[in-house]
């Protein structure tokens, strides 16, 4: 297994610090800059992929999933990653966006408690690139269910647009939210930032460097 792939597996200190409302706080605040920005670009870059093949759009989802995985990551308590999706959306509608401020709450909360799920199962033990892009996945499911529920009761959830919706979301929920939000961390945990966290000493010493 290599370095970045290697799993963690520790009894977890559940307690919040104020380093770790400070660090879920400032991902939940750079990733509402990135959420705004892909908002602007959706209508016009990346609607029209619908008009190949439907739902295939969706493929942009995983940009507005990684901030609770990435916070997960990290702080390694229970609620980081609700704590910073729904920081990173509050945010985001406050900059101004097309769904307005209530319903980007409940999206993000939604999306952060489903990223949440995947922590709690394995009751904050285990981390590992296999935890992080499940629950990157499991957000996925929970921002195709929440558009389908509050938007597209007309379509049918296994029609073309559905499945394709399904698909894309998870596919980029799992790629850009779980395996690229792992990789992001490793090279953060490397260069010594996080250093206060159990999660960054641990990368700097499978990595060779002292903590």
């Amino acid at each position: 297994m290599s370095q970045s792939e290697h799993e963690v597996i520790a009894g977890p200190n559940l307690r919040w610090r104020v380093v770790d409302i400070a660090v879920a706080s400032a991902i939940g605040v750079a990733s509402s800059i990135i959420y705004w920005v892909v908002g602007l670009l959706y209508s016009p870059v990346f609607t029209p992929l619908d008009a190949l093949v439907p739902g295939l759009a969706r493929f942009i989802n995983g940009l507005w999933l990684f901030a609770g995985p990435l916070a997960a990551l990290i702080v390694r308590k229970p609620g980081a990653a609700i704590y910073a999706e729904v920081i990173a959306g509050v945010l985001e509608s406050l900059f101004g966006n097309q769904w307005g401020g209530l319903e980007t709450f409940l999206q993000s909360f939604v999306q952060g408690a489903c990223a949440e799920i995947v922590f709690v199962v394995v009751v904050y033990k285990i981390w590992n690139l296999g935890t992080a892009a499940l629950s990157g996945v499991v957000s996925g499911i929970g921002c195709w269910t929440f558009t389908f529920l509050t938007h597209l009761q007309g379509f049918n959830f296994m029609g073309v647009y559905g499945v394709w919706y399904l698909v894309t979301t998870l596919v980029s929920g799992g790629a850009i939210s779980g395996v690229l939000m792992w990789y992001l961390y490793v090279a953060i945990a490397k260069t010594g930032a996080i250093d206060k966290f159990a999660s960054g000493r641990a990368i700097r010493r499978s990595s060779g460097f002292d903590s």
